[in-house]
């Protein structure tokens, strides 16, 4: 098991990783699918089928297709086309060497780094269930948060669309 957890979560960096580095945005956007699918995986192997299984489905089934359809209708060849100053470079290493050794030093002091994550419980009963339990919480107290969300991905949609119209002359 151990093995397979340090199979996904490598599964998961290297495309976490693939995604900023890639230039092309349809490559960046198929790492982003493999890091999607190795979060999948490891949340099944924390038990949690529903999440892992609502990740493959939501986020690298429609959530991506839809990326993907805002890609190609925008102008990729001319972003492809300009160059970065060093500087800006230099300067996104150097915030994620310093987020590291912060993320490294809080870790090594806290109790929760030296911790296993516990398992979550197998539920047993119609109320109790993972799909229950989530759903109670998205339509109770989260219900604000999901239709933000909707209505980003709407004006995202749209304004892809309006961006990518050829100018009338």
């Amino acid at each position: 098991m151990t093995f397979l957890f340090y199979l996904f979560a490598a599964m998961a960096l290297i495309g976490g990783v693939g995604v900023v580095v890639n230039k092309n945005p349809v490559s960046a956007a198929f790492a982003m699918i493999l890091s999607f699918l190795g979060l999948a995986a490891l949340f099944i192997q924390l038990n949690a089928y529903l999440v892992g299984i609502l990740q493959i489905l939501v986020y690298a089934g429609a959530i991506m297709v839809l990326f993907l359809f805002i890609i190609m209708l925008m102008n990729v060849e001319e972003e492809e086309k300009r160059k970065f100053p060093i500087v800006n470079a230099l300067g996104g290493s150097g915030v994620a060497i310093a987020f590291a050794i912060l993320l490294a030093t809080v870790l090594k002091r806290s109790e929760i780094g030296n911790a296993g994550l516990p398992r979550l419980s197998v539920a047993e009963g119609p109320g109790n269930s993972d799909v229950h339990r989530i759903g109670e919480l998205l339509f109770s107290h989260y219900w604000f948060p999901i239709q933000m969300v909707g209505i980003l991905l709407l004006v995202a949609t749209v304004g892809a669309v309006v961006l990518s119209k050829k100018q009338l002359k």
